[in-house]
């Protein structure tokens, strides 16, 4: 058996003393309060996904090989969605969430590495949830209802140690509702990105967060973890953040001019995923919260170069908390929202990496002088 760690915590929830907790998010609420004599104002605090209400997150990382889980709980319910569009994704209970079907509540997502393996992690999530009496209640037992995805990083470090049960367990028993800790975490611990030209010039990713707060108190999140065959591009700029790095290891060779230029291309299929959470304080049925979860790759597309390919197992899940009363009108602004969320999400993947010796980060490679 492995030895497993969580990395950064607080005690609390049944967790061991000598565990440690990692939880998860990033981005903006606009939280202004009054500090000392001078009456100057706190910097906003950077939550992600936790900045909507009812949602908690969780981290748990293998110590034997970079790879792990990420949990995210909605302990009292929440309205799902999700939708799919990598070509090699692998999932569990997505059918679940397709409006035509009656289960109309979700209580954790969770995200994993470790390829079709790490499916097993939901099961923990289960026994966790089943143990603290939440589900879906069928009269004759509390059933938790709980969709996951998985992501595709067996290629670094030992195949043979991936995500079980146990850390879906550990991760939702350190889930908790403070700011989300980004980087090589959970579902992020081995996640690469850049491989068109196989392995030896991809680059470390890892787990990103980001939300936004209207002054009409909707809060639209979400967060990814990263683990893209593509560039990791910077919407506001058009720049490379991570990706396929030159010859020379210093710089980027750019996705878009390799796939302009008719280069040969070596992406590995199967082995490359992005996978994201959106997630809004709003009131939405099934319905909307699927088409949520669709506008939301738009944000894929915008921070992905190629995105959706055949070698990716893309998929977002969107949840709905409905402690925010809203009307139809809204559905298009938080679906325009989740776009630009889940796209800051991946990019601050790639830019919280501290990276590993065969992966350089972003962070690395800034720091790297030309060869």
């Amino acid at each position: 058996m492995h030895t497993r760690h969580i990395v950064g915590s607080r005690p609390g929830r049944g967790r061991s003393p000598v565990s440690t907790a990692v939880h998860a998010g990033a981005v903006a609420v606009a939280a202004a309060a009054w500090l000392l004599a001078g009456g100057q104002t706190a910097a906003p605090v950077h939550r992600g996904l936790t900045a909507v209400e009812g949602l908690e997150v969780g981290h748990f990382t293998l110590s034997a090989r970079p790879t792990g889980c990420t949990v995210v709980l909605a302990v009292d319910g929440a309205v799902g969605g999700a939708d799919v569009r990598g070509g090699a994704p692998g999932t569990r209970e997505t059918d679940v969430l397709d409006p035509v079907n009656s289960v109309d509540v979700v209580h954790a997502v969770v995200l994993s590495g470790g390829s079709a393996f790490g499916l097993a992690a939901a099961d923990g999530v289960v026994r966790y949830l089943t143990e603290k009496g939440i589900g879906y209640d069928t009269r004759v037992a509390k059933v938790p209802i709980v969709p996951a995805a998985i992501l595709f990083d067996l290629g670094v470090g030992d195949a043979s140690v991936r995500p079980t049960a146990d850390c879906g367990y550990r991760a939702a028993e350190a889930a908790d509702d403070g700011p989300v800790v980004e980087g090589d975490v959970g579902a992020g611990a081995g996640a690469t990105v850049g491989k068109l030209g196989g392995r030896e010039r991809a680059m470390k990713a890892g787990v990103g967060s980001a939300s936004i707060t209207l002054p009409n108190g909707l809060v639209v999140a979400a967060l990814a973890a990263v683990n893209a065959v593509g560039d990791i591009i910077d919407p506001e700029t058009g720049a490379v953040v991570a990706g396929l790095r030159s010859e020379d290891g210093a710089g980027f060779a750019d996705a878009r001019l390799l796939l302009r230029s008719g280069a040969t291309l070596r992406p590995e299929p199967g082995q490359n995923t992005t996978l994201a959470v959106v997630a809004t304080n709003a009131t939405l049925t099934k319905v909307e919260a699927t088409k949520v979860a669709q506008m939301s790759h738009d944000g894929f597309a915008r921070a992905i170069v190629p995105v959706h390919t055949p070698a990716d197992g893309d998929a977002v899940f969107a949840l709905a908390t409905g402690r925010h009363r809203t009307n139809g009108r809204d559905l298009l602004t938080i679906g325009a929202l989740a776009a630009d969320v889940t796209a800051q999400a991946i990019v601050r993947a790639a830019e919280r990496s501290e990276g590993l010796a065969e992966y350089p980060s972003v962070r690395m490679l800034r720091e790297t002088p030309p060869r």
